[in-house]
């Protein structure tokens, strides 16, 4: 039976399409999809994000022993930073992807994909082993709301004294008053768009996601669902796991060798088959956009002169753009800009085109950072 969040009855009050996701009894959308896209690409969102996993790692060794388990540069990382990694096995594959919240160098937050809670931490606990620090699951006594959109810091401002304008990009705060409840606050999101990140209790929670809703009836702030969550990181070129990035896709061919530190002495699970593959990758992920009809859904088979050369990982009909745009990942002697292959619809080539994964970016659009 799906586990329901502490603000399930909230979304049921608020008319949201409930569905199980990772587990979870989550909306998918209230309003729709498209009009919830639009609302934080131009006002702002509120998304209960409550199902996400929370682990502390604590101890002497923590940094060290973060260090070892992430593939970004750890050590580089200050006080009150956050920052985007991934966890990966020997083999160089996914185990997860997270945000790391460093309080001191014996003092971490780690926050993980709802699906991946469970393994994540079995992971993370037996790893530790080897190390001189404590690891523990707080996931099911926290809540999470992201605030997310060009309007953000304006909503979430009238329901603190902090200011929040000196919470930078992918810095937080713990212990700021938000709506009276005490919550930790980072300037983090999955959308491509300014926001927050907020977490406090089960209970607390409540109080935050009500004062969100309260406070952002001036600029027509709307409760989103998974659906447009989706469209929106997609949009923003983040990856989703089991999709762009998995127990059989690395980082690297995956296009994320960014956060993954190869320049650096620094030794993390998962250095040397990672450095192999670098030097030699197989199958990349590309941007494409669909020249004829249908939407390109994951996992459809990709062509080129009738050889399958990969697949889709994510497509869609973009709100933003109004275009048939996806993810792929192919055989790398195929990756060109502008070249062209065949995606099977209804067991139908349809034809697509390579363009660039920054499709915000690429087409000029002013959603970009």
């Amino acid at each position: 039976m799906a586990k329901k969040t502490p603000l399930y009855d909230a979304h049921v009050r608020l008319g949201g399409h409930m569905v199980e996701y990772a587990g979870w009894n989550l909306p998918v959308e209230y309003s729709g999809l498209k009009e919830e896209h639009e609302a934080v690409r131009e006002r702002a969102g509120i998304f209960d994000v409550s199902h996400m996993g929370e682990i502390w790692v604590t101890g002497k060794e923590a940094e060290k022993f973060v260090s070892f388990m992430m593939t970004n540069d750890i050590m580089r990382q200050k006080d009150n930073q956050v920052q985007y990694t991934f966890m990966c096995e020997p083999n160089g594959f996914v185990v997860d992807d997270l945000l790391v919240y460093r309080y001191n160098n014996e003092k971490y937050y780690l926050v993980v994909n709802a699906a991946n809670v469970d393994k994540d931490f079995k992971w993370i606990l037996e790893e530790s082993k080897k190390f001189d620090v404590e690891v523990k699951n707080v996931s099911d006594e926290t809540g999470q709301v992201a605030v997310q959109g060009p309007k953000a810091e304006e909503v979430v401002q009238k329901l603190t004294d902090e200011d929040l304008s000196k919470i930078t990009f992918f810095t937080f705060k713990d212990g700021v008053e938000i709506a009276g409840k005490k919550c930790l606050i980072s300037r983090t999101g999955y959308t491509g768009e300014d926001g927050f990140e907020i977490y406090t209790d089960t209970e607390s929670i409540k109080t935050v996601f009500d004062a969100v809703l309260e406070a952002g009836k001036d600029v027509n702030l709307l409760p989103c669902g998974l659906g447009c969550r989706d469209t929106l990181r997609f949009e923003a070129s983040l990856p989703l796991y089991g999709q762009e990035i998995g127990p059989d896709i690395n980082p690297v061919e995956a296009g994320f060798k960014f956060f993954v530190d190869l320049k650096t002495g620094n030794d993390f699970n998962g250095r040397k088959a990672l450095e192999e593959y670098a030097a030699n990758p197989k199958r990349v992920l590309v941007g494409f956009e669909l020249e004829g009809r249908g939407i390109p859904r994951a996992g459809y088979k990709i062509e080129k002169d009738g050889k399958e050369i990969g697949h889709v990982t994510t497509g869609y009909l973009s709100p933003t753009l109004g275009t048939r745009i996806g993810n792929a990942l192919i055989e790398k002697e195929y990756k060109g800009i502008g070249n062209t292959f065949d995606i099977m619809i209804r067991n139908k080539p349809v034809p697509a085109k390579i363009i660039s994964k920054k499709f915000l970016e690429a087409r000029g659009n002013k959603h970009t950072k």
